[in-house]
């Protein structure tokens, strides 16, 4: 690119102003200046002697203004903005220049006095012209870019390379527009789950959070601060699940087959609903309405069904249901669910206590559900992640009481491919879309985004990425990030364990962040064994095989 007219002239005045006697690491120096203007981006050119003063300055912000992801700021009137480096180069023709590539995120105001940046806001009124002289911003003015003003924050670690600069996330605007956590495995991205969700709840003892655990790790970090749910104290009604929760379950066919099936299961299933007590108050009832009927019930009815002398066609769907429903009902691994002892009306009862309404002090919920089997786990999540959404619809004219559902290992639920997505893929997908206008607010945590779908990921407006090594996510994640965020993206692969980029509604501007450390006793059970450590370690193995039979064999009870 061309030079701007008086360009040298410039170049010269900044040389002169270093080679003064200013001191070069004093912020009050310019270290270049705009070369070019093109949008929300553009092209400054910084004297490499300005930069190599700032480099023994004591202030770690100051040292980064001319590193990929450092900020520099610019004067426009009485306005500062603020501007990350995302990409640098040699100036073609000088060999003391270097071509800083940046995006402007925001401006905030000049104080008269010292000069500073105060009450930042993102966005930008009025770009700079070619030639504004650019400046570096210190370890005090980050901070008040970084401070929350006022609105409801947490607090979760340290801006980098900063080492008392907090890092806040807005909570209102994180979960009102909800969230991802991605991060490969290994570099602390359940912890820092925990961490987000402990100062949440922190901030909030009377909110209402409900968390999908599928490893069983978090509830050695909640224990005093949530309500602990696996499948010995969990008791999820069966009745609560839809028709098509109810026909992931117990239709087993495929194909043309499959659509026979569910069509006499919706006749028995609704007929069995008609049959209780709160399906007789209701006129108009719905083979969808959550009423409490007996397996017994509807067993009885398909073997009706499967009798009539005007009935058409074999009797190979009813023995179908009837085979798999017995199957079920006979299974123990089902017996959170499917027990004899669940077919009173105790929806009132299952909601209070899930949704944590009231908190009493502990707010979140973790759902264990590493002990469901695999082959309904989809369908459990299913039907905790609907009832959330459905109590918030129907709630409606009640006092509002937001939840947040957090679910781990997301892409398991919601795939990117669309021929493997069931019931559960599509309620996330309806949260993710409608649920804020509801105060249902959604946390996806994952270790492959790549995996994961792309239209809900893009519905998160807050991303906390950490290191991911593997190309594809790497790609995903720069396609779903903002377009200011991009000059920190390749740092994704180098990032260390406990650091992420976040960027969208919860930050300010787009940040590098150190997360604090997690007390021992607060942190989920997900460290890797020290092989090193416990391959010295011999003696009681047959006990420990013995016992381990035991639990194997009677599926954990």
């Amino acid at each position: 690119m061309n030079d701007i007219p008086g360009a040298h002239a410039f170049d010269a005045a900044i040389a002169a102003a270093f080679s003064g006697a200013a001191p070069a690491q004093d912020p009050g120096n310019a270290i270049g200046h705009v070369r070019q203007i093109a949008g929300g981006q553009g092209e400054l050119l910084l004297d490499r002697a300005a930069l190599a003063g700032l480099r023994a300055h004591r202030d770690p912000v100051l040292t980064m203004a001319g590193q990929v992801g450092g900020q520099v700021k610019v004067r426009v009137g009485t306005t500062w903005l603020i501007a990350t480096t995302r990409a640098l180069r040699l100036a073609d023709d000088r060999a003391e220049a270097v071509v800083a590539e940046v995006d402007f995120l925001g401006e905030g105001d000049e104080e008269r006095l010292t000069g500073r940046l105060q009450r930042f806001r993102r966005g930008v009124t009025s770009y700079p012209v070619p030639g504004a002289r650019v400046f570096a911003v210190d370890g005090q003015e980050l901070r008040e870019i970084y401070a929350a003003s006022g609105r409801a924050a947490i607090e979760i670690g340290t801006v980098h390379p900063s080492r008392d600069v907090r890092a806040s996330l807005y909570v209102d605007a994180m979960l009102g527009k909800h969230f991802a956590l991605l991060g490969s495995t290994g570099t602390g991205k359940s912890t820092a789950a925990a961490l987000i969700l402990h100062r949440i709840c922190t901030l909030a003892p009377q909110g209402h959070v409900v968390m999908i655990d599928p490893h069983g790790e978090y509830g050695a970090a909640f224990g005093e601060a949530g309500a602990l749910f696996d499948v010995s104290n969990l008791q999820m009604p069966y009745w609560l699940m839809n028709f098509e929760e109810h026909c992931e379950v117990f239709v087993t066919s495929e194909g043309a087959t499959r659509q026979v099936d569910a069509d006499i299961l919706a006749k028995c299933l609704l007929a069995a609903k008609a049959k209780s007590r709160a399906g007789q108050e209701i006129a108009k009832l719905t083979v969808d309405a959550p009423i409490p009927y007996l397996l017994s019930d509807l067993m009885q009815i398909l073997q009706l069904e499967m009798g009539k002398m005007d009935r058409a066609g074999d009797t190979s769907p009813y023995l179908r249901l009837k085979n798999k429903i017995d199957e079920v009902r006979a299974d123990p691994r089902y017996g959170f669910m499917f027990s004899g002892m669940l077919v009173g009306d105790t929806m009132a009862a299952f909601v209070q206590r899930i949704f944590r309404l009231p908190g009493d002090g502990r707010p979140i919920s973790i759902i264990d559900v590493s002990g469901v089997p695999s082959e309904i786990t989809a369908v459990v999540v299913a039907v905790l992640a609907r009832m959330v959404f459905d109590f918030a619809i129907w709630s409606r004219g009640e006092p509002q009481r937001p939840i947040l559902l957090v679910c781990e290992e997301a892409h398991r639920y919601v795939p990117a491919d669309p021929a493997v997505r069931g019931s559960v893929a599509r309620i996330l997908g309806r949260i993710a879309k409608e649920g804020r206008k509801y105060g249902v607010a959604l946390g996806l945590v994952t270790q492959r985004p790549s995996d994961l779908s792309e239209g809900v990921l893009s519905q998160c407006g807050t991303i906390i990425a950490m290191r991911l090594n593997n190309d594809r996510d790497q790609a995903f994640v720069r396609a779903a990030m903002p377009e200011g965020a991009r000059g920190f993206l390749d740092a994704l692969p180098a990032l260390r364990n406990r650091e992420a980029i976040i960027c969208g509604e919860g930050v300010a501007i787009p940040i590098r962040v150190a997360f604090d450390t997690l007390e021992e006793g607060r942190r989920p059970a997900s460290d890797d064994p020290v092989f090193s450590a416990l391959w010295r370690e011999s003696g009681g193995e047959e006990a420990m095989i013995a016992r381990t039979v035991q639990r194997w064999r009677a599926q954990g009870r």
